[in-house]
């Protein structure tokens, strides 16, 4: 008889993940729906990642376990698309927990749901030990018509790894782009939410981990610079003109979007939000996130919070970035 297709694809990609690996594992198999397939990519890890995975496939035939050299985390994703082979796929990362009713609850609301392409959940933040962890983030939006208003005024959306969507959907509208490194799921959301409707459901769902190492914290410039340019992306489709970044394999440096987009101040736009994006990230104040601060002040942009990030920078131990926005400041 033909191997009849799984209702469910468990999608994660792993680059040296090897700490918390077994732990999100684990949580996926503790799942009260179980008609699932469970596909884990190895991005070519230098740890014990390909272990880890090798030893819970030889324990569950549910997984499916996909060892290769790095290529990089977009393209990954990308690959497990291409390879599920149930209608609907569910994200997760392997440093975070899902709950045992996750793919019950999110597949009963597709269920009833059809006019949804993809469901999400809220999430309970955790620390790297597992214990409660204080976000000031707020809620993710549940309505779509919430998600209409969080995109007008750039709230949050959906928590990657606690979405899950129909695979058709997405493959559709090109799956996860190039261009968007460490915001690919923001630009695919803006994407998905002009052919159809997007939820969340307000329920904890997911753990969802904050940690030294983990990619948003590691490249808050970059992501915040992505973000910047999926928004004019977006505006750009919403007014019926064509994306230029859909074909792009990476994004150019600011100073070009304007010839991107063929439109005057793209660029400055981005810098704003850059900006005020990184003021209160260590990482981005550290790194190239800091002169486009100070390309943003010198084009006339606000003030609005930059002589706290003075102090801010003190208290970092940067003073000489103090110094060079202090004097930035007081000249513009």
């Amino acid at each position: 008889m033909p191997d009849t297709p799984p209702a469910l694809s468990v999608a994660m990609s792993v680059y040296n993940g090897e700490r918390f690996l077994a732990e999100a594992i684990e949580s996926i198999l503790a799942q009260s729906f179980t008609d699932f397939e469970f596909l884990i990519l190895d991005d070519g890890s230098s740890d014990g990642t390909a272990d880890i995975i090798r030893r819970y496939a030889g324990q569950d035939q549910r997984i499916r376990p996909i060892i290769r050299e790095n290529r990089g985390l977009i393209v990954s994703l990308n690959q497990l698309l291409a390879l599920a082979r149930a209608p609907i796929v569910a994200r997760m990362d392997a440093d975070d927990n899902s709950r045992p009713s996750r793919f019950e609850t999110q597949l009963r609301f597709l269920a009833e749901n059809p006019d949804h392409g993809v469901v999400g959940s809220w999430s309970q933040d955790m620390d790297e030990n597992g214990s409660l962890f204080l976000s000031k983030g707020r809620e993710h939006p549940v309505t779509h018509e919430q998600f209409e208003h969080n995109m007008a005024h750039g709230g949050p959306l959906f928590c990657h790894p606690a979405v899950m969507y129909r695979r058709d959907l997405v493959l559709a509208q090109g799956g996860y782009h190039a261009a968007f490194r460490h915001c690919e799921d923001l630009d695919l959301w803006l994407r998905l939410a002009s052919v159809t409707r997007l939820a969340n459901i307000p329920e904890r769902l997911i753990q969802y981990r904050h940690y030294a190492g983990q990619v948003s914290k590691r490249h808050a410039t970059e992501q915040q610079i992505g973000a910047a340019v999926a928004y004019e992306a977006y505006h750009q489709r919403a007014a019926g003109k064509d994306d230029p970044t859909a074909s792009l394999d990476q994004l150019p440096p600011i100073d070009q979007l304007d010839a991107l987009f063929g439109e005057q101040g793209i660029g400055q736009r981005v810098r704003e939000k850059v900006a005020r994006g990184i003021l209160h990230s260590p990482v981005g104040l550290r790194d190239q996130g800091f002169d486009i601060m100070l390309s943003h002040i010198r084009e006339g942009g606000s003030h609005e919070g930059m002589w706290r990030t003075v102090l801010r920078l003190v208290r970092l131990g940067e003073p000489l970035r103090a110094l060079r926005l202090t004097t930035v400041l007081a000249t513009n």
